[in-house]
């Protein structure tokens, strides 16, 4: 399996578990922040089991400037998803404008300029 695929599944999955993690208690803001710190950090041990691998295996067929930004548009995209069918909140045209400048960053970092 390629080194790219390897890397976009794993950073993925650690994405949903990390988005869980940080956001998924905004809908039980009854429950005790002890309780939701603790229930987060161990959602965040699973992120981690599969993100330090991710980075592991891709730094050299990537830059740490390139694995970087892989994670942040995996971010957003789960984020995006998470946003809408988990939390029931809109993205608006704002959010669609702020993410495509983030594709725009995107595009130059990896762009090969010669």
């Amino acid at each position: 399996m390629p080194v790219s695929a390897i890397t976009i599944g794993l950073l993925l999955a650690s994405n949903i578990f990390m988005t869980f993690a940080w956001y998924g208690h905004l809908k039980y803001k009854s429950t005790a922040l002890v309780t939701v710190i603790l229930i987060s950090w161990g959602i965040a041990f699973f992120e981690y089991c599969l993100m330090v691998p991710a980075n592991r295996i891709a730094h050299g067929h990537f830059s740490a400037a390139e694995l970087k930004t892989i994670q942040e548009v995996i971010t957003l995209s789960v984020f995006a998803v998470f946003s809408m069918l988990y939390l029931k909140e809109p993205l608006l045209w704002n959010h669609f404008a702020g993410i495509a400048f983030i594709a725009l960053g995107a595009f130059f970092i990896f762009h090969k300029w010669t």
